[in-house]
């Protein structure tokens, strides 16, 4: 039962809060509909309180409008869960992000203690160990990229790509996706724009610089084969917004879309690429880079390099840059 809080002495605004946390309380979840008429308040009013106790952490929200269903928020930390080491703090907070199952954002501590129950590890011991395993594969990254070539040199009899770089691993060993991987998964499976701005954010400044670095004067987006309402490489191209040319790339539409994930064999991607994905473009241009999202096996980059080169439309170099790339195989890679 709803308990009356409004003594003439107290603040209409604390017990309004209070009124709303002892609502969800006893309803579990409710709805904007739901609490106007309860409270007998204006949408507008009943907006404010709400979002100070979304900031304050003490509700949370599930959906999107119109259908949004508000409750009280799971804490992200229990007692007993801290780190006395500030600097591995830091790292952590820095380092780690976990998106829940039921879609909670939950970055650095928050996320890297609900990782340790969900495993029943201890935190600060485990932090370590993270810290240890991250600066082991950091050790790949120079200046911000790591260097794919040589997997590619390992990969390809032959290869039409001059240079590659990743920004980050898209997992790592134990500790599963890297914070670039899980925004990169969610951001397309979820189609959210909302991570997507997060990724350009994360990656806007290294990536103007390698096209400084490099004398880039045009750009490639490798195109989608999954059809989305929100296409992630389109967004992120529209975030960037640089002031480069882009290639025309396009992917065919076939009687069955076979996604590269799906495919186990090397022969089949580089199949796949070649036969779906062509370069409508005459342009002649000195640098070329192509962006892709995700590299497991690296056969679209180099497919679409090749006949770049087939085509006679680059006289200079042809670099592929992925957000992610995968440490060894290519199946790592398949939720993408």
């Amino acid at each position: 039962m709803i308990v009356d809080m409004q003594p003439a002495t107290m603040n209409l605004e604390h017990t309004t809060s209070d009124k709303i946390m002892a609502y969800l309380k006893e309803k579990n979840t409710a709805s904007i509909n739901e609490m106007k008429r309860f409270f007998g308040i204006s949408h507008q009013a009943l907006y404010k309180h709400l979002n100070k106790l979304l900031s304050t952490q003490k509700i949370a929200k599930s959906g999107r409008p119109p259908k949004v269903y508000y409750h009280l928020a799971e804490p992200t930390l229990v007692a007993g869960e801290s780190l006395s080491d500030q600097p591995l703090l830091q790292f952590i907070n820095d380092s780690y992000l976990l998106i829940s199952s039921a879609g909670n954002f939950m970055p650095g501590l928050s996320g890297f203690a609900q990782f340790c129950r969900q495993n029943n590890l201890p935190l600060e011991k485990t932090a370590r160990e993270y810290q240890t395993t991250l600066q082991k594969y950091n050790q790949y990254k120079h200046d911000g990229l790591i260097d794919g070539l040589t997997k590619f040199q390992n990969t390809f009899t032959e290869i039409f790509l001059d240079e590659v770089y990743y920004f980050d691993f898209y997992s790592i060993e134990r500790f599963g996706k890297t914070k670039l991987g899980t925004l990169l998964l969610y951001a397309k499976q979820a189609q959210n724009p909302e991570l997507i701005k997060m990724i350009t954010t994360l990656t806007r400044a290294r990536l103007e610089r390698l096209i400084e670095e490099k004398q880039i004067d045009a750009l490639g987006f490798i195109p989608p084969t999954v059809p989305r309402q929100i296409q992630f490489q389109k967004e992120f191209a529209l975030l960037l917004n640089l002031n480069l040319p882009q290639l025309n790339l396009v992917k065919t539409v076939t009687d069955v879309a076979i996604p590269q994930k799906s495919l186990s064999k090397l022969s089949d991607r580089v199949e796949n690429a070649r036969r779906t994905i062509f370069v409508d473009d005459r342009r002649q241009f000195k640098n070329i880079l192509l962006i892709d999202d995700a590299v497991g096996s690296g056969a679209t980059l180099n497919v679409v390099a090749e006949k770049i080169k087939n085509k006679g439309l680059c006289s200079g170099k042809i670099i592929g840059l992925a957000l992610t790339g995968s440490f060894k195989g290519f199946d790592v890679i398949s939720e993408v």
